[in-house]
Parts: C-alpha cells; structure tokens; sequence
C-alpha cells in the first residue's frame, strides 16, 4: 500500500516533493540577481500579460458596447453584462499581473 502512495505523490507532484526536502530553486533566486535567461524570461511573461490584459479588456469593453455599435447577440443582455465584467476584471488582473513581474516568488 505505501508503494502505491508513494508512486501516486510521485506522478501528481514529481520527485523532488517526496525525496527531496531542501528548499525550492525560486527560493534561491530571491537572494541573486536573475541571470541572462531568467531576465529574458521575464520580460516575456511581462510584454505577455500586458498584451493579453489589454486585448481580454477590449473584448469586455466591445461586448459592453456591442449594440451602440450595431452588433446583435443571441443571448440576453445580462449574460452579455456578465461576460463584459469578468472579461474587464480579469483584463485588469493580467495588466497588473504583468506590472509586479512577481513570477518567481
């Protein structure tokens, strides 16, 4: 039985959850500066969530706006009022997201 736990850990969470107790490589981070790649990957992940922040809140704010502008849905419009929050609300999220650059931590 504890054969099968093991391997169920393993396969859910790697190996360095079971067999592995030191601290994690982010952890190490926190105390150097990012090297070459890390900084590189950063500002990736960073250009990303503002592009997708902007975009995900134009979406909102077009099926905010979607009829002044001509365009007709088949679904009510507090449906099309839901969608049109949650797309703004997570718009902004991805925007400040990418403004703490927080990925590593």
């Amino acid at each position: 039985m504890t054969n099968l736990i093991k391997f169920l850990i393993l396969a859910f969470f790697g190996v360095n959850s079971v067999y592995c107790q030191s601290q994690p490589k982010w952890h190490l981070m926190e105390n150097k500066d990012p090297d070459k790649r890390t900084k590189g990957y950063i500002l990736m992940r960073t250009i990303m969530d503002y592009g997708m922040g902007i975009m995900i809140f134009g979406f909102g704010v077009f099926f905010l706006i979607a009829p002044a502008l001509g365009f007709g849905f088949e679904f009510e419009s507090f449906y099309r009022y839901f969608f049109s929050a949650l797309c703004m609300i997570y718009g902004v999220w991805r925007v400040y997201r990418g403004y703490k650059k927080n990925y590593f931590r």
